[in-house]
């Protein structure tokens, strides 16, 4: 089986995903494969056409690991790391789906699962509108049903009790961002820190510890505003503290992790297994969490995963951007024995991702089965290409 074919897919400015990149990749057996990434949707598609695509088309068959290979050697001369790896990210995610087809089996059967009967999950508390919302932080504008940024914020209590009536395992916040008065901001103002760990307050007030919350915080802050928030959170036990810094650097977060009781995750914001190493090797954080549709697709995060499962640390998945980053997530999770979660946005569940596949993976009282249908488990809607303002470009054919 050769690819024969690579098509991108914008679905435009009045998108409730406007930021996000769908990626079609056809081959000589009819199979098409799907993935996605996100965030500057033109400029990838660019890349793909003009750089990615002859030349993965060129190098012929349809191996992952080899179409990877090809990939990332290519571009890594001239850094890489970037938009270059959130456009191989999707491509590959897109052929390991062709190769499911072919194969004629789930993804998580031909990644070696599944490993596991069941998968728990937990709730990013963003609303129906958060995917509109290009500034960190921002307040997105409620629009329709389960506007969760909105219930943390003003009735976290009441959101916690509710998710916890719905089976999930947890529930993701990020009440510090509002103070942060700027990216990397130096300190945080006692009366904020105060009003944000209310917020945590609250919640374990209303359900106890029947729900694990984990703390968010966008990169936003340095180290030592982040030891000040952390040991804020200490009575409280959130499950994780999550980029309070950028980890871009393993002595910053070794240092904020030496700093706190509570366990320090780190970070969909690294890319390829060569940013994860430093970090799994000094031990600098305690739980992994990996976006496969940035960090170098499916073929990437397998290895970061065996990475992380040789320093016995765990993993979660990372979502908060497309029906296709999710359901890479739940194979890579039911092939994975060290995966802890999968992140799932129920606004999105419930509404958006509807708006772009022909199917959803069922979520049962809040955890996933091992999915059965064959491939990546969903394909994109047959009309999408023909909705007002979608963009479609195709190196190739189909």
């Amino acid at each position: 089986m050769n690819i024969v074919g690579i098509e991108t897919i914008l679905p435009g400015e009045q998108s409730p995903l406007p930021e996000i990149v769908f990626v079609r990749v056809y081959t000589d057996s009819g199979m098409v494969g799907h993935g996605e990434t996100y965030y500057t949707p033109r400029a990838v598609s660019e890349y793909v056409h003009e750089f990615l695509a002859p030349r993965l088309l060129a190098h012929g068959g349809c191996s992952p690991e080899a179409l990877w290979d090809h990939g990332y050697r290519s571009a890594a001369r001239f850094g890489g790391r970037g938009l270059e790896m959130r456009a191989l990210s999707a491509i590959d995610v897109a052929v390991w789906d062709a190769c499911a087809l072919a194969a004629n089996v789930p993804l998580h059967v031909m990644l070696g699962g599944p490993t596991k009967e069941r998968l728990a999950t937990y709730n990013t508390c963003a609303g129906p509108s958060y995917g509109k919302s290009w500034r960190i932080g921002s307040s997105p504008v409620a629009r329709g049903m389960y506007e969760d940024y909105e219930a943390f914020l003003h009735r976290p209590g009441e959101l916690a009790t509710e998710l916890v009536e719905q089976g999930f395992a947890g529930m993701k916040i990020w009440p510090f961002d509002r103070m942060a008065r700027r990216p990397g901001a130096p300190s945080i103002d006692p009366a904020d820190l105060r009003v944000g760990v209310e917020v945590f307050e609250k919640i374990r007030s209303a359900v106890g510890s029947n729900i694990e919350i984990m703390a968010e915080g966008h990169g936003l802050w340095t180290v030592e505003a982040a030891k000040t928030i952390a040991n804020a959170l200490e009575a409280v036990r959130p499950a994780w503290i999550e980029d309070l810094i950028l980890a871009d650097d393993p002595a910053a977060l070794l240092e904020l992790k030496q700093s706190t009781t509570i366990p320090l995750l780190a970070s969909e914001y690294l890319i390829t297994r060569f940013e994860y190493a430093p970090i799994i090797d000094q031990q600098a954080a305690d739980i992994i969490m990996i976006d496969p549709t940035w960090c170098g697709g499916i073929t990437e995060s397998r290895r970061i995963v065996s990475l992380a499962g040789a320093k016995r640390l765990p993993v979660t998945f990372h979502d908060c951007t497309g029906p296709f980053t999710l359901l890479a997530g739940i194979h890579l999770s039911f092939s994975s024995p060290n995966v802890l979660y999968q992140e799932v946005v129920r606004a999105y569940l419930h509404s958006v991702y509807a708006e772009f596949v022909d199917e959803l993976q069922p979520l049962h009282h809040g955890e996933y089965h091992p999915p059965t249908r064959a491939g990546i488990g969903a394909a994109l809607q047959p009309d999408i290409v023909n909705r007002p303002g979608v963009e479609v470009r195709l190196t190739g054919t189909r």
